[in-house]
C-alpha cells in the first residue's frame, strides 16, 4: 500500500469540511425559499405542465441527471414525471451555434417546445452565462414560469427569474456546485413526497443506487 501523504489528507478533509459547512449555513439561511420554489415546480406538475432544464458544462450534466430523476424515479416507483434536458440535443444544439449563436441554443428550443403551463429551470452557477439568461427572457415572453439555480447574489439570472435559490455563503465554485446538486435532489424528494403520497418509502438499501 503507498504511503499516505498527511497534507494531502489535510487537505481532502478540509475541503469535505468547507462544503458540509457551506451547506450547513445555506439551508439554515434559505429553507422558505426552497420550500417556496419546490411547490412552484408542485404546482406547475399538477397543472399538467413539464420542467425544461438549461445549462451548460457541468450544469448541462445536473440537468440531464435532474430530467432524468424526474422521467424515470427519485426513491420510489411511481408515475413518470414531464422534464427535458435541453443539453443533449448535439444535432439541435450545433445547429442553433453554427446558423445562428451559441446565445440562442436554449431559447430557440424553448419556443419550439415550451408552453405557458410549464416551468425552466436554469441552473447556472455564476448566475451570468448568456445561453441561460437568453432562455430565461424567451420564457418570460412566453409567459413561461421560472426557477434559477444559482452561485453568489445570482448575477443577472436573479433579475430574469421568477425565483431564484443562490448558493451566497460560498464563493468557490465547488461549494457551489455540490450544495445545489444537493438542492435538486431535494427537490425530486419534495415531488414525490407531494404528488405521491400514497406510495411507501424505499426499504433502506433498495433504493435506486442498489439496481445500478
Amino acid at each position: 500500500m503507498a504511503k499516505r501523504d498527511p497534507e494531502s489528507i489535510r487537505r481532502i478533509q478540509a475541503s469535505v469540511q468547507e462544503s458540509l459547512e457551506t451547506q450547513e449555513r445555506f439551508f439554515a439561511e434559505h429553507l422558505d425559499t426552497l420550500t417556496e420554489a419546490f411547490e412552484e415546480v408542485v404546482r406547475v406538475l399538477r397543472k399538467g405542465g413539464k420542467l425544461l432544464i438549461i445549462g451548460n458544462g457541468g450544469s448541462a450534466a445536473d440537468a440531464q441527471h435532474l430530467a432524468a430523476e424526474f422521467v424515470n424515479r427519485y426513491r420510489v416507483d411511481r408515475p413518470a414525471l414531464p422534464a427535458i434536458a435541453l443539453t443533449t440535443d448535439t444535432s439541435t444544439l450545433t445547429s442553433i451555434g453554427n446558423d445562428s449563436d451559441f446565445r440562442y441554443v436554449f431559447s430557440r428550443q424553448i419556443e419550439a417546445l415550451g408552453k405557458s403551463e410549464d416551468l425552466l429551470l436554469a441552473i447556472t452557477t455564476s448566475g451570468n452565462s448568456e445561453n441561460v439568461l437568453e432562455g430565461l427572457r424567451q420564457a418570460k415572453a412566453m409567459g413561461i414560469r421560472t426557477l434559477a439555480l444559482a452561485g453568489g447574489g445570482g448575477g443577472r439570472a436573479r433579475e430574469l427569474a421568477d425565483f431564484t435559490i443562490c448558493v451566497s455563503v460560498s464563493d468557490q465554485t465547488p461549494r457551489i456546485q455540490e450544495t445545489l446538486l444537493l438542492v435538486e435532489h431535494l427537490l425530486c424528494e419534495w415531488i414525490e413526497w407531494a404528488l405521491f403520497p400514497s406510495l411507501n418509502e424505499p426499504n433502506p438499501g433498495e433504493d435506486d443506487e442498489s439496481k445500478i
